[in-house]
């Protein structure tokens, strides 16, 4: 018989992500178990990404851009079930489980409830509450919300685009379309470095500013011009390359 490949393929697109780049991966390896396929996809990074995702992962590179950088890694990795995870996500354990009954139980792809790991305010218990109140009303995620797909599914919906925001947005959308999408119970936990960095009530505000825009019709390339965080060029400084989408 042939080898089937590895049930699990998780992409992690990286630019910087030095301090955050090991956990997410061993953590990851934890959450999926035996024969998990890791790939980082780098944009360029200037700090010890590159080393450090190399002793844990396949690491690849190509032009900064995270619609660009996931979609690279989804071509090059062979897992039956693509998962994709930001370097400042983690994946909890029974993660795997969690994927294999939604699967089991009809969907074609998915996502993970949202946590903070490093937040204790409520203002962040609140806006968990309200992103997963959203995911669940529209059937939407976010990238920190680690979404997952079949192959197959994924094909199907055309993939990443290579944008510089919102590239999950519409890869959900697309995934709605050709499957059925399930949001988990089980939590993903992500940073809250954006909006401690960039301040709490402006990061929200400047999101949903983009986000109204585009569901209007603002083409993301348009967009990305209006927002400091959006995917360019390598920074000098270690920090995400695109705002909560």
């Amino acid at each position: 018989m042939s080898d089937p490949g590895p049930r699990f393929s998780v992409i992690v697109p990286t630019l910087n992500e030095a301090d955050e780049i090991a956990d997410c991966l061993d953590r990851a390896a934890r959450a999926l178990g035996d024969g998990v396929e890791l790939l980082v996809v780098d944009g360029g990074s200037t700090d010890e990404t590159p080393s450090i995702a190399a002793s844990r992962a396949t690491f690849v590179t190509c032009r900064p851009g995270r619609g660009l950088q996931l979609a690279s890694g989804a071509r090059r990795a062979t897992g039956q079930i693509l998962v994709f995870l930001h370097a400042d996500t983690w994946l909890q354990p029974g993660s795997a489980g969690a994927i294999d009954r939604a699967l089991n139980d009809g969907a074609t792809a998915g996502c993970f409830r949202l946590g903070f790991r490093d937040a204790r305010s409520l203002k962040y218990g609140a806006l968990a509450a309200a992103i997963d109140a959203r995911t669940r009303l529209f059937r939407t995620a976010t990238g920190d919300q680690a979404i997952f797909a079949t192959r197959a599914a994924y094909e199907a919906a055309g993939g990443f685009e290579a944008i510089p925001l919102f590239e999950d947005v519409r890869l959900v959308r697309a995934l709605r379309r050709t499957g059925s999408f399930r949001p988990l119970r089980e939590r993903a936990l992500t940073s809250a470095r954006r909006w401690e960095r960039e301040g709490f009530v402006r990061t929200i505000a400047r999101h949903l500013t983009l986000r109204l825009r585009h569901q209007v019709g603002a083409e993301p390339r348009r967009l990305a011009g209006l927002d400091v965080d959006a995917d360019r060029s390598p920074p000098s400084v270690s920090g995400p390359s695109a705002p909560p989408s």
